[in-house]
């Protein structure tokens, strides 16, 4: 991993964080399109449409165009559920990571850097329902940057913290679509140990689903 520097985020980081996180995020669109099309529910409205459309017009075209708007639509709610969750992640936080991240002891942000350029991103808190574990979250790398062992030096850096920290475990959420991101921390060490449906209606209806991780740093669980 040669010129790649972990260092503590810094104001003038600020941008090209948001920058990573935001290409990060919409690189999702198209596998979150292919999940929903493979649900049941969504080939079934295709084909329904398709067949009452055919039946009723004695025509191809009115069927297909259907199908392909049902399709543009799908696509849309998708961009949408992605540009929410972006907004409100830079709202929540990534606006003012100082005082989301740096201002308390058990939490912090990190970049990795290379060659004078953020190419790299992590950050961990206090989990909210499991106090005895700091929570891994904006974990984002460059595309350019990926296969040259960035990740996990940031994952490893979340870990070290947590353990100097005094907590027992790290935690984290990813989705369903997110596939690379399992397999790295599956390999880190992660043990995946929740499903669970994102509340979202429309998250529910396509079966896009949240999973935990965990992993384990210490055995009795107690800060110190």
């Amino acid at each position: 991993m040669a010129n790649i520097q972990i260092r503590k985020f810094q104001d003038e980081d600020a941008e090209s964080v948001k920058e990573i996180f935001t290409f990060g995020m919409n690189e999702h669109l198209p596998s979150s399109f292919m999940h929903i099309l493979k649900q049941p529910l969504t080939q079934m409205l295709l084909m329904c449409t398709f067949c009452a459309l055919m039946a009723s017009s004695k025509s191809f075209l009115l069927p297909i165009l259907a199908v392909t708007l049902l399709l543009a639509g799908a696509r849309q709610m998708i961009v949408h559920m992605f540009s929410s969750y972006i907004d409100t992640s830079l709202k929540n936080d990534l606006n003012n990571i100082n005082e989301a991240y740096l201002k308390n002891l058990n939490s912090c942000f990190w970049v990795a850097e290379s060659d004078g350029q953020v190419v790299g991103m992590v950050a961990c808190l206090p989990a909210e329902t499991t106090p005895e574990c700091l929570e891994l979250k904006r974990m984002s790398v460059r595309r350019s940057h990926r296969g040259m062992g960035i990740a996990k030096a940031l994952c490893r850096t979340v870990a070290d913290f947590t353990l100097d920290r005094g907590y027992a475990a790290v935690v984290l959420y990813t989705s369903v679509v997110q596939t690379d991101a399992q397999k790295l921390y599956e390999h880190m060490g992660y043990k995946k140990i929740r499903e669970f449906a994102v509340p979202e209606l429309i998250a529910k209806i396509t079966n896009f689903t949240l999973f935990e991780y965990r992993l384990d740093l210490q055995q009795d669980g107690e800060k110190d």
